[in-house]
């Protein structure tokens, strides 16, 4: 069964600049997700990256352990299983994953706001390798920024200045076999915090999203899509007319015996960007919800804390 929304080659955008940004626009307006073919991220790289993290995921505990600083609030390296929870959720989710980062100069004005990735020596080309997948995330990142932009009749290179060097992480989840005794879910019901999400489409079934209807879509799409969705910051920046749609990760019995992976991509904006409601998202019919603005990175720190990574 196909997805509720639709897919949209990126290639449309070189060449139809407007209809690509009305289309993606729509579907988010809709749906809160759009699946997007024709990217410009490598398949050969992200499985070459899938298979690093399954060879990650499966060294003994005390190694991954070496790779966890509670301090960091899960902002890079390693984080185990049950610590990060859905917001108003009492079961944390049943899944570990590992954080690759943003890294910029020392000099850089934003640094303070950033930390260094890991260094994980056990898995050969580890780094190069997530390195090289967290840059072509990001460039993808900020074409479907632009193009957002200009649905919103902004500027086109508005997010490449305010989130340009935004502190995005490229997560790698592993869903480990949930045992019938287990009260635990894989991901429960939840929005994202940032901007935008990029998934890593058809490797595994299991993602739901919440239509307007209250009923859960199954969402099932080839390898070659990647999924985009609305995170919570681009909600709160356009007066909630673009949603964060409510998502989550299930599964059959069957699906819930075996190992699932993901690599999702959270595109964040700069740390120091003041979150202020767009004006021409503000009317008589749908006055402002935030008529006090909130910087990125403080809304950053109070979503961790509702999701128990702070």
């Amino acid at each position: 069964m196909p997805p509720p929304f639709a897919i949209i080659s990126l290639e449309k955008q070189q060449k139809e600049t407007e209809l690509f940004a009305q289309e993606l626009g729509e579907n988010l307006l809709q749906w809160g997700f759009c699946g997007i073919s024709e990217h410009t991220i490598d398949p050969n790289l992200i499985d070459d990256v899938m298979i690093i993290f399954k060879e990650f995921f499966a060294l003994p505990k005390a190694t991954k352990k070496h790779y966890f600083d509670p301090k960091l609030k899960g902002a890079r390296g390693y984080t185990p299983t049950r610590i990060e929870t859905p917001k108003d959720s009492n079961h944390a989710d049943f899944k570990e994953f590992w954080h690759v980062g943003r890294e910029l100069e020392k000099t850089h004005p934003l640094s303070k706001w950033m930390h260094e990735n890991y260094e994980v020596t056990e898995i050969e080309k580890f780094n190069e390798k997530t390195n090289a997948l967290f840059d072509q995330f990001d460039n993808l990142g900020q074409s479907l920024l632009s193009a957002i932009a200009v649905f919103l009749k902004l500027d086109a290179h508005y997010f490449a200045t305010h989130a340009g060097a935004g502190n995005s992480i490229m997560r790698a989840i592993h869903y480990p076999p949930i045992e019938l005794k287990e009260a635990a879910q894989r991901a429960g019901a939840h929005e994202d915090i940032n901007l935008i999400t990029l998934l890593v489409g058809g490797h595994q079934s299991g993602l739901q999203l919440l239509n307007k209807q209250g009923k859960w879509e199954k969402i099932k799409v080839q390898r070659n899509i990647i999924i985009c969705n609305i995170g919570d910051m681009l909600q709160r920046f356009t007066n909630h007319y673009l949603p964060s749609t409510t998502h989550r990760v299930s599964s059959s019995m069957k699906e819930a015996k075996i190992s699932r992976y993901s690599i999702p991509f959270f595109v964040h904006p700069n740390p120091d960007w003041r979150i202020k409601t767009l004006a021409n998202c503000i009317t008589d019919q749908y006055p402002n919800r935030y008529p006090k603005s909130i910087l990125a990175e403080d809304f950053l720190a109070s979503r961790l804390k509702e999701i128990n990574l702070a």
